[in-house]
Order: structure tokens, then C-alpha cells, then sequence
């Protein structure tokens, strides 16, 4: 009986012990098995290499490593993001602005010259027929003041004038009516209020009148005015060309013997970049220097501006008419403009914030886990703000430099 205890107990205790040691195995087992499910491999040179089990890199062969596994419950294990292409996904943590409506006002810088005004050409014409006698302008584009004299005119119908012009003041000088008349008609024929008083103190007739000038300007000759005046400013660099009419030459009466461009009023033309002729208007004030003399500042308005785009330059141009009474203006001169502008309300970033590519302009909008690269469309660009007229909205937040996100402005892509 007690043999029968004995071994009763013996084969009890070696159940229990078998069982344990049984369990253990089996669970250090699953532990080993689940250990190596989760076991992931990647290339050290190639992370968008990803096994589940040991061996080559298939792109440059090298052995592939394990990877540590980290905590799940404090840290996203995903690797989506950096399997995204890293040209139009960056992934990082950078400052950011929130893109809002913002109103700007500020001023623009014009370029432009002084040219000649076309409505303030002056036509000398012959009043009566006769010859020129003597001649005191050598070339064209010659520079005159008023009352300078031009040329001097024989012209027997004048004389005639001039001796019944004597005889009434001498035989008749009652008769003021008619004196008076005769005085007017000699003007009319080109003679000056001084000439006809010189005229009726000696009595003695003079068969040459000097013709005197009666602005300001430049001689441009007696052609047809059908170039543009830009082509006359050309051409007054070229101070040798002769004129069409020499002493000698006969005259009929009307005929335009010069043509004088006045320089007492000038236009200042100014170019106005594309995009920025919608917030210039006429009467706008603009205040003009002159590279002669910076420092004296001409205020004006604008007059008129040009609706035709010059296409080579991709500007248009405004006028603003000027008074050079003082002729301190001269024609070619380089001025500067300056123009306030309108506030105008709109989405606008600092430069810094977008990359140009080409004829594209780049943000990086933020996403959950990095930044996208995306287009934009851009209008006006004031000072260090660019106007933002599509690709992002109010609310949106972008990298506030977007220097800091790219390697080399050829790898951005947001298709």
C-alpha cells in the first residue's frame, strides 16, 4: 500500500512538472515566432527598401538591416511620408504663416523722358511772295529763341505796301482810319509793330524785312511733320543736314518755309509695367525729378495715359504735359516718376515666401505630417509683397521661406 502512495505521487509530480515545462516552451515559442513576423529589414543607403527578411539590397546590393522597432504607443511607425517623393513632399517642421486678406498702400518708381509736344509745333510761313535774301539758320534741329532773327525777304509786294503806307501819313494823316489799316496790313504781311514804327519815324521804305522767331524751339526744316516724334528726337543728334530752303530760294505766299518744335511745353513720357497701368488713372498726382536736377521735384498730374501696349517691353506708357518756360527741361532727358498708389485689399506674401521656377511661382502649402508643393498665380508685385490671384485661399498655411524646403529649384514638381 504505501509502494502504492509512493509512486501515486511520483507520476503526479512528474505530470505537473512535464505540463509546466510544456507551457513554457509553447509560449516562449508564439513570443519567438510574433517576434520574427514583426521583423523588418530595410537598405542603409535605399530606406524605400523594405523586407521582411534578411538579405541584398536589390538596388545596390549591399545587406540589408534590421530595423528597431519603436514604441507604437508614443510614436507613428507609418512610413507613407517617406516613401513620398521627396520633389513635391518635404517632410520637417518649419515656421508657417496663415494666409489672410491684407490691405498694402505704396508707391511706384516710373522711368521716362522729356519729348516734344506735337500740338506746340510752329508753323513760319511766307505771308507774302518774295526771295530770301539772307539766311541765319545753318542746319536743321538748330536751336532758336523768340525773336531771334530767321532770315531776311525781299519782296517787291511788301515794298509797295510800304510806299503807300508813307504816302498816307504824309499827305493824309488825318485820316486815321485808313493809316490804321495800312499799319495792320503791313503786319499781316510780316513786318513787326517795331518795324512799322521805325518805319513811319524815317519814311524811307526798306526792301528787305527781316523775319524774326516767334517761339522758342527747335528748327526742323520745312518737311511734311508725318514721322513719329520719337524718329524727330532721333534725329536731332544729327546736326548736319541741310535745309530744304538756301538764300536765294523764292517763296510763295502760305508756303512753310520752317517748322519750329516749341520746347516751352514738353511731355514727360513715363513706361508703366504690365499689371500696374490698372491702378495708374489720369489726374493721379506724380511727383517728377530730373537726372540734371534731382533734387528740385516737379509736381504734376497725369494728363493722359496710352491704352497700346508695347509689346517688346510689355509696358505702356503715360503722359504728363510739362512747362519748360524756363527750358530747363531738355529734350532726351532721363526723368524718375513716383506714383501713390491706391490701397488695394488682397492676398499678398512677402517674396520670400515662394520660389520662382521658370514662369511658375511655387509655395509649400502644410499638410498633416510635412509640406506640398503647389502653383500659384501672381498679379502685382509692391516692394517686398507679391499680389496672390489663385492656387491658395484665406486660411491656408504655407512655409514662411520657402528657401529653406528645396535643394535646387529644378527638382519642384506639383503635378
Amino acid at each position: 500500500m504505501n509502494n502504492y502512495v509512493k509512486y501515486s505521487l511520483m507520476f503526479v509530480v512528474i505530470s505537473i512538472i512535464g505540463i509546466t515545462i510544456y507551457f513554457f516552451a509553447t509560449k516562449s515559442g508564439n513570443h519567438s515566432e510574433v517576434e520574427h513576423q514583426n521583423e523588418v529589414y530595410t537598405c542603409s543607403m535605399h530606406p524605400q527598401v523594405i523586407k521582411d527578411k534578411p538579405g541584398n539590397c536589390p538596388i545596390c546590393g549591399m545587406v540589408l538591416v534590421k530595423k528597431v522597432n519603436e514604441d507604437h504607443s508614443e510614436k507613428n511607425d507609418s512610413i507613407d511620408d517617406l516613401l513620398k517623393r521627396t520633389d513635391n513632399f518635404i517632410v520637417g517642421k518649419y515656421q508657417t504663416i496663415t494666409i489672410k486678406d491684407t490691405v498694402i498702400s505704396s508707391e511706384v518708381s516710373l522711368p521716362g523722358t522729356v519729348v516734344y509736344d506735337p500740338n506746340s509745333f510752329v508753323n513760319i510761313s511766307a505771308r507774302i511772295n518774295g526771295r530770301i535774301e539772307k539766311m541765319y539758320i545753318n542746319y536743321k534741329y538748330q536751336k532758336v529763341s523768340k525773336g531771334q532773327k530767321i532770315f531776311e525777304i525781299y519782296s517787291p509786294e511788301l515794298l509797295t505796301e510800304q510806299q503807300n503806307f508813307i504816302y498816307l501819313i504824309s499827305n493824309d494823316n488825318q485820316n486815321k482810319s485808313i493809316i490804321n489799316a495800312a499799319k495792320q496790313k503791313l503786319i499781316l504781311y510780316g513786318m513787326t509793330n517795331n518795324q512799322v514804327n521805325a518805319l513811319a519815324s524815317t519814311q524811307k521804305t526798306n526792301p528787305v524785312i527781316a523775319i524774326y522767331s516767334p517761339a522758342n524751339g527747335i528748327i526742323t526744316g520745312t518737311e511734311k511733320m508725318t514721322t513719329p516724334v520719337t524718329s524727330s528726337m532721333s534725329n536731332a543728334s544729327n546736326n548736319t543736314e541741310t535745309l530744304d530752303v538756301k538764300e536765294g530760294s523764292y517763296i510763295k505766299k502760305g508756303e512753310v518755309v520752317f517748322k519750329l518744335m516749341n520746347t516751352e511745353k514738353v511731355w514727360g513720357v513715363f513706361n508703366v509695367l504690365q499689371g500696374y497701368n490698372s491702378l495708374i488713372k489720369i489726374n493721379q498726382s506724380i511727383d517728377i525729378t530730373s537726372e540734371l536736377d534731382e533734387k528740385n521735384i516737379i509736381y504734376a498730374k497725369i494728363n493722359f495715359v496710352e491704352t497700346q501696349l508695347n509689346s517688346t517691353e510689355k509696358t505702356n506708357r503715360i503722359r504728363v504735359y510739362l512747362n519748360n518756360e524756363n527750358l530747363k527741361l531738355l529734350i532726351g532727358t532721363r526723368l524718375q516718376g513716383v506714383v501713390q498708389l491706391n490701397s488695394t485689399k488682397a492676398i499678398w506674401l512677402q517674396k520670400q515666401a515662394l520660389i520662382s521656377v521658370g514662369e511658375r511661382k511655387i509655395v509649400f502649402v502644410k499638410m498633416d505630417n510635412g509640406f506640398k508643393a503647389k502653383a500659384i498665380q501672381t498679379g502685382l508685385e509692391i516692394d517686398d509683397f507679391v499680389q496672390i490671384i489663385g492656387g491658395i485661399s484665406v486660411g491656408d498655411t504655407i512655409a514662411k521661406n520657402a528657401q529653406y524646403l528645396i535643394d535646387s529649384e529644378s527638382f519642384i514638381k506639383t503635378k
